[in-house]
């Protein structure tokens, strides 16, 4: 399978995402919009990953090519193509697909538990627990798209994650941190790490390695889901096969 991911930031990267590709023998390939990159043609891969960054998603004046990223993912929905979005990429997800994206009454920043709706079709209750700790860092939030479905909530934030047409799902936050690619985000983002009732201190943020394996677990289930594998080789061996940067 080829897997084309857009990256809106250099200090934002794939984590995990990267990892569970090179186990499964795909290739990667990736649009740095940052940098002006072209979007690739949508004939050249199987499946579109969108990550995050600190940008909003109406800020064409300082990033006018959100407007040709929104066109090109609106293409890849319509090709019925698997999408993935995380944190902005889910944003932009929702957008496109008739959910309006605002502010979130808090930011939410640090490691905060999500909890499964009773909404979450059966194909996805095996890699979804009901409630899991997970790693946050946005300030925004998206409506739940027309025709989706909504899968988890958090206390600070009501609309964590969707999915669309059985392929298209979008995650708020970030299962595919690892702490190699925390250690850039934190670096480039600490400003943001202010008193608040949903904001944790760095300290706490870098602590638990366990914390990490367990996300990145549950990202590796969601990706074979959206890459079609059979519910009973989902996350097979993921969590002891590989070593985590």
């Amino acid at each position: 399978m080829n897997i084309q991911w857009l990256q809106h930031v250099p200090f934002e990267g794939l984590g995990a995402i990267e990892m569970w590709a090179e186990r499964c023998g795909h290739s990667l390939s990736c649009t740095r919009l940052f940098a002006g990159d072209d979007f690739a043609d949508q004939d050249t891969f199987d499946m579109l990953v969108i990550m995050g960054g600190p940008m909003g998603i109406y800020d064409y004046r300082e990033y006018p090519w959100l407007k040709w990223e929104k066109v090109f993912i609106r293409e890849t929905i319509s090709k019925k193509k698997p999408v993935l979005g995380i944190c902005l990429g889910a944003q932009l997800l929702a957008d496109v697909l008739g959910g309006p994206v605002s502010a979130n009454a808090h930011k939410e920043i640090g490691w905060f538990p999500v909890r499964r709706t009773d909404s979450v079709p059966e194909a996805l209750r095996g890699m979804l627990p009901d409630e899991q700790t997970v790693f946050h860092w946005h300030g925004d939030t998206f409506a739940i798209p027309p025709g989706a479905v909504h899968l988890l909530a958090s206390e600070g934030c009501r609309n964590q994650a969707f999915l669309h047409t059985d392929r298209v799902l979008g995650l708020q936050f970030h299962l595919e941190t690892t702490p190699a690619s925390a250690g850039p985000l934190i670096e480039n983002c600490r400003h943001e790490l202010v008193a608040g009732p949903w904001i944790q201190k760095e300290e706490e943020i870098v602590a638990g390695l366990e914390r990490y394996t367990g996300i990145n677990r549950t990202m590796d289930g969601i990706l074979d889901y959206l890459a079609g594998l059979p519910r009973e080789k989902r996350g097979c061996c993921s969590y002891c096969m590989r070593q985590r940067g």
